[in-house]
């Protein structure tokens, strides 16, 4: 089963609705980060639910991910983040219809909502400075952005390079790929080169594999446990193996908004 619910140009057209030894291609992508790109293709993208919260459990993905619908909801095989979320959800419904209000439940919704999966994007681009792909992780927001950019120059992406920006930070962080104009002023002549090259090979889809942090069972549950969830309330426990992966989770990214959307929210 993919990590991904959606690669390539399936993933594309989802923006427009609602590790091994192999070297990874993903980069940060901070605040104040410019890069000068070129694009490859428009469906060089994946679309991911990723799980964590900021300040204490890194993004990761399940190593036994859950099956979706259409809409991105849980049908079947929820990870143990899952299974939290849904019992702070049945909560909060019982109280509400015990007679609670919205007001007495939003701060059980919000930490119930902490615990789902969010939909983000990696998204690829032809780094003009190293000459090599790079792939940067993408709000759903965020890549609207891009895409959106990118479908504006679409018939010119062989013959048009980017500038590839993060400004703001937190709920302010915004992206913007904006064409290079002035080619010759603008690149330096290894940049030109770089991307005289950037049709002579695709991007290779597989690489998207190295870009998350995958967690087993036991990993999820040792997460939980730091993230402040009683893990007793679903009958698990930790066992003495528990995080034992060899893997180190990639930073958190203290500039990515936290995009509450209502389609996220069951009731």
């Amino acid at each position: 089963m993919s990590m991904f619910t959606k690669v390539g140009a399936e993933a594309a057209a989802a923006g427009n609705n609602e590790g091994g030894a192999k070297e990874s291609p993903i980069t940060s992508f901070k605040s104040g980060t410019t890069l000068k790109v070129g694009v490859k293709s428009i469906n060089d993208v994946a679309e991911y639910y990723g799980y964590g919260m900021f300040g204490k459990v890194n993004t990761f993905v399940p190593k036994n991910p859950p099956v979706r619908n259409a809409k991105g909801y849980v049908q079947s095989n929820p990870s143990v983040w899952d299974k939290a979320s849904e019992l702070l959800y049945a909560e909060v419904n019982a109280k509400k219809d015990a007679g609670a209000s919205e007001a007495d439940v939003k701060p059980l919704a919000d930490e119930s909502y902490l615990y789902k999966g969010k939909k983000r994007y990696l998204r690829a681009f032809h780094d003009l400075t190293t000459g090599k792909d790079v792939v940067v992780d993408l709000s759903p927001n965020q890549e609207k952005v891009i895409k959106s950019a990118i479908e504006e120059n679409i018939d010119d992406l062989d013959v048009i390079a980017f500038k590839l920006s993060k400004k703001g930070t937190g709920q302010s962080a915004a992206v913007s790929l904006s064409a290079i104009v002035k080619m010759d002023r603008d690149l330096t002549a290894e940049e030109r080169d770089n991307f005289a090259k950037l049709g002579e090979t695709p991007f290779d889809m597989a690489s998207f594999e190295t870009c998350l942090y995958v967690a087993d069972v036991e990993e999820q549950t040792k997460n939980l446990v730091i993230a402040g969830f009683d893990i007793g309330r679903l009958g698990l426990s930790i066992g003495a193996s528990a995080g034992s992966s060899s893997q180190t989770p990639p930073p958190a990214d203290a500039d990515a908004p936290l995009e509450i959307l209502e389609s996220d929210l069951p009731f």
